[in-house]
């Protein structure tokens, strides 16, 4: 039996029905369903989930708008569900938030398998906050058990996936990564490696973090290598 709440938002019943069933049978207990917007944000509200899957295309309201709204909230992870296949849809659902992106038909198994790999990455992550705690990089401190960024002494949302990549980038000072290589380790998919996903949240983590986003010195790039995240003071 799997504890981990799950809201699923989506305005077809056929396709909340088909989830419900196949996370029941993986073992989830706990999955609650919402077929608008609103209905989602006033159970969002009042109840604490640990996942939510959302249809980008609801009756009330758009699917990435509702997601900048829910950010406001939680940040748990965010896996969209949608027709639209196009680059520029998966970008903005990405860059607004979104921890994933699945596009219609879609096998039920697959994202499944794309839950389990987040709670699985989840447990991995919560795991490895028994090691250092809190990370001072100049006005950047990173409170791993607290799960909490804060630059020039202001606290600073961030959703979970970004907050893990960072973790794991200061993890690992100094280390080159490929893009595929963060997302297998971040996001867990071994075969499916997205390097949009890696560069839509590494950009959102420079705005955060840097204090030039168009210079950054603490997550930099090498050309047609990859992505290390460089300590103040240390040579890139």
């Amino acid at each position: 039996m799997r504890l981990q709440k799950i809201l699923i938002v989506d305005d077809e019943p056929g396709i909340v029905k088909m989830l419900e069933t196949i996370l029941r049978k993986e073992g989830y207990t706990s999955i609650g369903s919402a077929f608008t917007g609103q209905e989602a944000m006033e159970k969002i509200i009042r109840n604490s989930y640990d996942l939510i899957v959302l249809d980008v295309m609801l009756p009330d309201t758009d699917g990435f708008q509702l997601c900048q709204e829910i950010r406001k909230h939680t940040s748990v992870p965010i896996l969209f569900l949608t027709a639209r296949s196009g680059d520029l849809d998966k970008l903005t659902g990405l860059g607004i938030g979104g921890d994933d992106y699945i596009t219609k038909p879609f096998n039920p198994l697959e994202v499944a398998a794309r839950i389990n790999v987040q709670f699985r990455r989840q447990e991995q992550y919560q795991n490895a906050l028994q090691t250092t705690e809190v990370y001072h990089f100049g006005s950047v401190v990173i409170d791993k058990k607290a799960g909490q960024l804060w630059v020039d002494g202001k606290e600073v949302p961030c959703p979970a996936k970004e907050f893990e990549l960072l973790l794991f980038l200061a993890d690992h000072p100094n280390q080159v990564f490929t893009a595929g290589q963060l997302y297998e380790h971040v996001w867990g998919y071994d075969s499916i490696g997205d390097e949009k996903t890696v560069a839509i949240h590494i950009m959102r983590l420079r705005k955060k973090i840097e204090k030039d986003v168009k210079n950054p010195s603490l997550i930099v790039n090498l050309r047609g290598i990859g992505y290390k995240f460089v300590p103040p003071g240390e040579s890139i």
